[in-house]
C-alpha cells in the first residue's frame, strides 16, 4: 500500500526532476514575487494595545483612554565620579551647579517641551533633572550634547543621560549589533560544516541557498499576514533563525539521500525519485510536526507569541515546499556536477569512510546492553533536567540589560537612587469627575496603607489626574528590584486588599479600577504562562502523538516520540535554570545571572526544540522502519538504520549547535539564553537521545514497537531494494 505523503513527494519531484527549468524559474518568481510584497506592502507591527494582558493591561487601557499627555523624556543623573575615594561624599554645590548647567542648556532645545527643577535623592548621593521631551521627538543627540558639556565642565562629577529615546535607541543598536554579527559568523560556519559533509562547494551551497530564499519569501509574506496578526519586532529574528535551521536541514536529509543512491549505481532521475520517496516522505512529516508545535504558541493568546508562531509556521512550510520541488529540480539538473568542484583531500577522505562507522561503535554496546544503555542515559537527562523543577521566571527588566550599554548602567543606578523612578506599581481609577475627592480621598488611604507595609516605600509622585478629571493615577514605590518575589505580593496586596478595601465603598457608581504598570504586566504575563504552559505541552504532545502515530501506524513509535521529546525540553529547561538563574558559567559566557529566566524563553524554547528534534527523530525512525520492511529483525534493522542516518543528523545537529552557540556569545541576555538552551539540547538530542535511549528503547521493546500492526508493510516501491548482506552483518 502506497503511503499517500510518499506519492505526493515522489509525484512532485518526479514532474520537477522532469521539468527542472519550469520549477526552478517557477521558486525563483516565487520569491521575487513574495520580496516584492514587502516593498508594495508595508508591515503593520504591534502597537502598545496588542500587549494588554489582564489587570494590567485594563489599567493601561484606562490611561490610555483618559488623554493623559505622557510624553517622552529623558533623565540626567548626577552623582560622585567613579574615580573618587570609596565612600566619598557628593559635594552638593558642585552638583547644584552642574545640575542648574543641565536645565539651562535643556531650556535652551527646541526639542525640548519643559525641564524640571532638579531633584535630590532621599539619601543625598545625586541629583536627577527630568527633561520633557516635545511630541513626536525622536532624536536626543542635541540633549546629549549638553549632558557631554556639563560633563567636561565638572569632571569631578559623573554626568549621565538616559530616558525613552536614548535607552530603547541603545538597546536597538545592541540588538542589531548581536543580529548582524550572528548572521555574519553562522553564515561561514554553516557552509565550513556543509563543506565537511559533502565535501564539495555545490552540493554544500545548495542547502544555504535553499534556506535563504525561503527566509527572504517568508519575510516578504508576512507583511501582509501582518494587517491580520501584528508583526512583532523578534519576529524576523525568529525567522532567519528557524528558516535557517529547517531549510538547512531539509536540504541535507534530501541530498544525502540522493547522494547515497547515486553511489549505489541509479542514474540521477531515479536517486532524485528514491530520495522523494524516502527523505521527500521524512520532509513532509517533519514540517507537519513543526508547524503542528509552532501552533501550540496560539494557546498563550499573547501577540508575542502569535507574531512568532505565524512566522514560524510560514517559513517551515516555506521550507518545505522548496525541499520537494526547486531542490529535485536543481539536482535534476546538475546531475553528477552537484558534487563539483572538490574540495582537495576532503572529498577522497569522505569517501573512504566508511557510512556508520563511528556511531556503529556507539551502537554496537547499546544494541547489546540496551537496558543498561537507558538506564545511564535516563540518569543524564534526569540529572540536567531535575533543576528546571526550581525555574524561577520573570519578564526582561532593567537587570537584564547589559551594562556594557552606558544607558542600562545609567537607569539601573538611577533606579537605585530615586525610588519613584524604579519598581512601582500604579493604581489607576476611573469614575465620575464629581466624585472626583471621594477617589482622592480612597487613594490617600491606600498609599498610607501601603507606606505602613514594609512591601511599599514613600514614591514622592502626586496623585496624577486626567484632564476631565474622570480617571485618577496613584503610583506606589517598592523598594526592590523588579525580579524580587516581594514586588508579586505588594501587587497581591494592592489587588485583593488595599484597593477593594478604600474603593469598592464609594458611593459613586461605575468605579473601575485596576492595577498596572511595569511590574504588574510582568506579573500578569507569568500568570497567564504559568496557568496555560500545561494546555500548551499538552497540545504539542497531543499533535506529536497524532503526526507520529498517523505516519508510522505505530502507537508505541507515537509514546516514544513524545517521550524523548520532553527529554530534550526538560534538558533545556534544566540548563537554562542552572546557567541563568544559579548562575553557572557567568564569567565564561561574559553575564550577571539576573536570578531568573526571562519569561517568554521557556516556552518557545519547548516549540522550537519539539520542531527541530522531529526532523531527526522522523528522519532516523523512517530509515528504521525501512529496513524492516526489507525483512531485517528490528534490531538489525535498529542499528542499520541510526547508523546509516547517524552523519546526516550529526551534520545537521553540528549546523544548529554551532549556530545557536554563536548566540550564546552575544550580549543580550535573552539570545544568550535561547542559544545555551537550544545548543545544549540538540547537542544531547542528537547524541545520548538518538544514539542511545532511542535504540535502547526500541531493541528491547522488538517488534512489539510496530503495535497494533506486526511489522510495516512495503511501500510497493522499489526503495525496498535489500542492501547486500555482508554489507549489513559488517556493521
Amino acid at each position: 500500500m502506497t503511503n499517500p505523503l510518499s506519492s505526493f513527494a515522489h509525484r512532485t519531484a518526479r514532474w520537477c526532476a522532469l521539468h527542472p527549468w519550469r520549477a526552478i524559474l517557477g521558486w525563483i518568481a516565487f520569491v521575487a514575487f513574495a520580496v516584492g510584497l514587502a516593498t508594495m506592502v508595508p508591515t503593520q507591527e504591534t502597537t502598545d494595545a496588542d500587549y494588554r494582558l489582564g489587570e494590567s493591561g485594563r489599567a493601561d487601557a484606562l490611561i490610555s483612554s483618559a488623554g493623559f499627555d505622557d510624553p517622552d523624556t529623558e533623565q540626567v543623573l548626577i552623582t560622585t565620579a567613579p574615580g573618587s575615594d570609596e565612600g566619598a561624599q557628593l559635594d552638593q554645590a558642585q552638583a547644584q551647579q552642574a545640575a542648574a548647567a543641565i536645565v539651562a542648556g535643556m531650556t535652551a532645545l527646541p526639542a525640548v517641551d519643559q525641564v524640571a527643577e532638579p531633584q535630590l535623592s532621599p539619601d543625598g548621593t545625586a541629583y536627577l533633572v527630568s527633561v520633557q521631551l516635545a511630541r513626536d521627538q525622536d532624536d536626543v543627540s542635541s540633549l546629549q550634547d549638553v549632558t557631554a558639556a556639563v560633563q567636561a565642565d565638572f569632571p569631578q562629577l559623573d554626568v549621565r543621560q538616559s530616558g525613552d529615546v536614548s535607552l530603547d535607541a541603545a538597546i536597538d543598536d545592541r540588538v542589531s549589533e548581536d543580529l548582524s554579527s550572528a548572521e555574519t559568523l553562522s553564515l561561514p560556519i554553516t557552509l565550513i560544516l556543509m563543506l565537511l559533509a559533502f565535501g564539495a562547494l555545490i552540493a554544500a551551497g545548495i542547502p544555504v541557498l535553499l534556506a535563504g530564499t525561503s527566509v527572504a519569501a517568508t519575510i516578504g509574506l508576512l507583511a501582509p499576514i501582518s494587517h491580520l496578526i501584528h508583526a512583532d519586532s523578534t519576529v524576523t529574528s525568529m525567522i532567519v533563525l528557524i528558516g535557517m535551521a529547517v531549510g538547512v536541514d531539509y536540504s541535507l536529509f534530501y541530498l544525502k539521500r540522493e547522494r547515497e543512491e547515486r553511489a549505489k549505481g541509479h542514474s540521477t532521475r531515479d536517486a532524485v525519485e528514491i530520495a522523494a520517496q524516502t527523505s521527500g516522505h521524512s520532509i513532509l512529516v517533519s514540517g507537519a510536526a513543526v508547524i503542528c508545535a509552532m501552533a501550540g504558541l496560539f494557546v498563550i493568546g499573547d501577540s508575542t507569541f502569535n507574531s512568532l508562531a505565524v512566522g514560524s509556521i510560514i517559513v517551515v512550510a516555506v521550507a518545505v515546499l522548496g525541499s520537494i520541488t526547486v531542490l529535485p529540480a536543481l539536482l535534476s539538473k546538475l546531475g553528477r556536477w552537484v558534487d563539483r568542484p572538490r574540495v582537495p583531500f576532503l572529498h577522497r577522505a569522505l569517501d573512504r569512510t566508511k557510512r556508520g562507522a563511528i556511531s556503529g561503535r556507539v551502537l554496537g554496546p547499546v544494541v547489546r546492553h540496551p537496558l543498561v544503555a537507558l538506564v545511564l542515559g535516563t540518569v543524564v537527562v534526569v540529572a540536567l533536567a531535575v533543576p528546571a523543577l526550581g525555574m524561577k521566571t520573570h519578564s526582561a527588566n532593567l537587570e537584564t540589560l547589559p551594562s556594557s550599554i552606558p544607558e542600562a548602567r545609567t537607569m539601573q543606578d538611577l533606579s537605585h537612587a530615586f525610588p519613584s523612578e524604579g519598581t512601582t506599581a500604579e493604581l489607576v481609577v476611573k469614575a465620575d469627575p464629581a466624585a472626583q475627592d471621594d477617589v482622592a480621598a480612597a487613594l490617600a488611604e491606600v498609599e498610607a496603607a501601603a507606606e505602613e507595609s514594609p512591601l511599599f516605600r514613600p514614591s514622592g509622585t502626586p496623585v496624577a489626574v486626567s484632564p476631565d478629571g474622570s480617571v485618577s493615577v496613584l503610583t506606589l514605590a517598592m523598594p526592590f528590584d523588579e525580579s524580587d518575589s516581594r514586588v508579586d505580593q505588594a501587587i497581591e496586596l494592592v489587588r485583593s486588599d488595599l484597593a477593594p478595601a478604600a474603593l469598592d465603598g464609594l458611593s459613586a457608581a461605575d468605579v473601575e479600577y485596576a492595577v498596572g504598570g511595569d511590574a504588574a504586566e510582568s506579573y500578569d504575563f507569568v500568570q497567564r504562562e504559568q496557568s496555560r504552559l500545561p494546555l500548551v505541552i499538552g497540545f504539542v504532545l497531543l499533535l506529536t502523538l497524532l503526526v507520529m502515530g498517523v505516519t508510522f501506524r505505530s502507537v508505541p513509535i507515537a509514546l516514544i516520540s513524545a517521550g524523548l521529546n520532553l527529554a530534550s525540553v526538560g534538558v533545556a529547561f534544566g540548563l537554562m535554570t542552572l546557567v541563568f538563574q544559579h548562575g553557572w558559567f557567568e564569567s565564561a559566557l561574559d553575564f550577571s545571572s539576573p536570578g531568573f529566566v526571562i519569561d517568554w524563553l521557556p516556552l518557545f524554547v519547548l516549540v522550537v526544540l519539539v520542531g527541530l528534534s522531529m526532523d531527526y527523530h522522523v528522519f532516523v525512525l523512517s530509515r528504521v522502519r525501512e529496513y524492516v520492511q526489507r525483512g531485517l529483525p528490528t534490531r538489525l534493522a535498529v542499528r542499520q538504520g541510526i547508523a546509516d542516518t547517524a552523519g546526516v543528523v550529526t551534520s545537521a545537529a553540528a549546523v544548529m549547535v554551532s549556530v545557536f552557540s554563536i548566540f550564546a556569545t552575544l550580549s543580550m541576555l535573552e539570545m544568550k539564553m535561547m542559544g545555551v538552551a537550544l545548543s545544549g539540547a540538540i547537542l544531547l538530542d542528537a547524541t545520548l537521545i538518538r544514539l542511545v535511549m532511542l535504540p535502547a528503547i526500541l531493541c528491547l521493546i522488538g517488534d512489539r514497537v510496530w503495535w497494533p500492526t506486526r511489522r510495516p508493510r512495503a511501500m510497493g516501491q522499489r526503495v525496498v531494494e535489500a542492501e547486500p548482506a555482508y554489507e549489513l552483518a559488517g556493521r
